[in-house]
């Protein structure tokens, strides 16, 4: 008989700051999801070679690029495209992120209550 509990949500969170990046990763593994931290474009490329992400969580500044260019990237490169949420510490980005294709975004620093809604 096949089990009945699904899978974890498969979470890929990109961003560059140790310390936002870190314990944002530690909240959504409490929150009971797989989790692969990326610190740059070219590591979430990387890891979505042999992770198949339901929601990507991207951090607009990157070392190597921006979270605009990732999202596109990451909807190029795999089957299926991920949820997008764009993770900010700016204000005023709503009509950006949403042209640029993400379904979310969330500002810096992230409220638990309203990650785990977006995450349903």
């Amino acid at each position: 008989m096949p089990d009945p509990t699904p899978a974890p949500l498969a979470v890929l969170l990109v961003d560059d700051h140790p310390d936002g990046g870190d314990s944002l990763a530690e909240l959504l593994r409490l929150l009971g999801y797989e989790v692969r931290l990326a610190r740059s474009g070219a590591e979430a490329m990387a890891v979505v070679g042999s992770f198949v992400p339901d929601v990507a969580i991207l951090d607009l500044g990157l070392p190597d690029g921006d979270g605009y260019q990732l999202a596109a990237r990451l909807v190029a490169a795999l089957a299926r495209r991920p949820r997008l949420i764009a993770l900010t510490g700016y204000g005023n980005v709503e009509e950006k992120v949403r042209t640029a294709g993400f379904d979310h975004y969330l500002l810096k620093p992230v409220e638990p209550a309203v990650l785990a809604h977006l995450l349903t």
